[in-house]
């Protein structure tokens, strides 16, 4: 089987940083922080969790964005698994995602199971609590493939100016063609272009407060139709 997986650089030995486009995966401050309030409570959630409920996202990383949408589901006590798709061009290993996870520790036992899969080479994975699905490869390509449709986005490339391909417009389209009616999508970008991309995909977009030192963050909403 052919290693498509990447090894990311450390910062202070704890904050994984993708050697290619020279980002972090997430917060230095606290990703795990960040995540709750960019992703999780940018898409309205846990309060919009239903049965059924289905999440798709740009840059799997290393999964934390999952595993703590993973943890308010369930404790939340939603009935059934979270649906969970991503799409991810450079996959980390799973030594490396755990490595990264250290400094969650109230995550270890939600991520473990999936790790144990993710290191035999699984990309598909499914138990009581959770599907997920992770395509690899170019999501421009990888995308418009996908069959499936979201209620809730997370949009986590790399930074806009490092990883434009990931916030063109005619992406940000196909974003829109997989969302479900009144469904949403957040990131913690407040770029002009993407917040233009989206609206002209159909989404009612709106700025609000960041986390940690970014001032603005992006939140929208479907209403096209």
């Amino acid at each position: 089987m052919i290693d498509q997986t990447t090894r990311p650089d450390w910062r202070n030995g704890r904050v994984p940083v993708s050697p290619r486009f020279d980002d972090p995966y997430f917060s230095l401050e606290n990703g795990l922080a960040e995540t709750a309030h960019v992703f999780l409570a940018g898409n309205g959630l846990p309060g919009r969790f239903v049965q059924g409920f289905h999440i798709a996202e740009l840059g799997f990383g290393t999964g934390l964005n999952m595993f703590a949408a993973l943890r308010d589901w369930t404790q939340g006590g939603v009935d059934g698994p979270l649906r969970f798709t991503s799409f991810e061009a450079f996959p980390l290993q799973a030594q490396d995602m755990a490595h990264a996870l250290q400094a969650f520790p109230e995550l270890a036992e939600i991520a473990a199971p999936f790790l144990r899969a993710w290191a035999q080479g699984a990309r598909h994975f499914r138990d009581d609590r959770l599907i997920a699905e992770i395509h690899i490869g170019d999501a421009r390509k990888t995308l418009p493939r996908w069959q499936g449709k979201a209620d809730a986005w997370f949009l986590d490339g790399f930074s806009p100016a490092r990883n434009p391909e990931l916030w063109e417009p005619a992406l940000l389209a196909e974003i829109a063609r997989h969302t479900r009616p009144g469904g949403t999508a957040a990131t913690y970008t407040a770029a002009g272009f993407v917040r233009r991309g989206l609206q002209g995909a159909g989404f009612q977009v709106e700025r609000r407060t960041g986390f940690g030192r970014k001032r603005h963050m992006t939140v929208a909403r479907m209403v096209k139709t």
